[in-house]
């Protein structure tokens, strides 16, 4: 049985992901009211906090930022549903686990609430799930995790090697001429 769950809930887990993180685009990216709403609370609240502007069309975690950044989430849940592409799955987990962590702090730490667009609170349900199941899916592919940060560490650190002193080679003819 936990054979089949290791084997299915990655899919399972970043289909649903990638769904709700595809449709929310439609909102974010068209400057839909209830958008504005969510986005425009935000940026009050940190105007309060001397940092006018960080919610707005224009600042850091803008909803074109926040949907962007779901729409790269969504794209490598996606594509590292193939077995070559796996550490991608990992990749997208993490963006998304990133993206709803700051959702669900958001909805729960700010004047934003849990029911900012009195849907019930169906958003913040949603955000809590998705964040639950990053953790899950970040889980079972630890592994990956794992091998995807030594590959970037790699590309960014250089391995330490000890260079050897050696001599300089003589150059033939005594002089500083190009040789062939």
């Amino acid at each position: 049985m936990l054979h089949q769950i290791k084997r299915y809930a990655p899919a399972a887990i970043s289909v649903f992901a990638a769904a709700v993180f595809l449709d929310s685009l439609r909102y974010k990216f068209t400057d839909h009211p209830n958008t504005q709403e969510i986005f425009g609370r935000l940026d009050g609240w940190a105007g309060t906090l001397g940092l006018p502007g960080l919610f707005a069309h224009t600042g850091l975690f803008s909803q074109y930022v926040i949907g962007t950044a779901e729409l790269f989430a969504s794209s490598l849940l996606l594509i590292g549903l193939m077995s070559r592409f796996v550490r991608l799955n990992a990749l997208g987990a993490l963006i998304g686990l990133a993206v709803m962590t700051g959702a669900v702090s958001f909805h729960l730490f700010t004047p934003l609430g849990i029911d900012p667009n009195n849907d019930g609170g169906g958003l913040f349900a949603a955000a809590v799930t998705i964040w639950l199941t990053s953790i899950v899916l970040l889980f079972i592919r630890r592994n990956e995790v794992v091998a995807l940060l030594s590959d970037l560490g790699r590309a960014f650190v250089p391995p330490n090697q000890t260079r050897r002193q050696s001599a300089p080679l003589p150059v033939e003819g005594g002089g500083a001429g190009v040789g062939v």
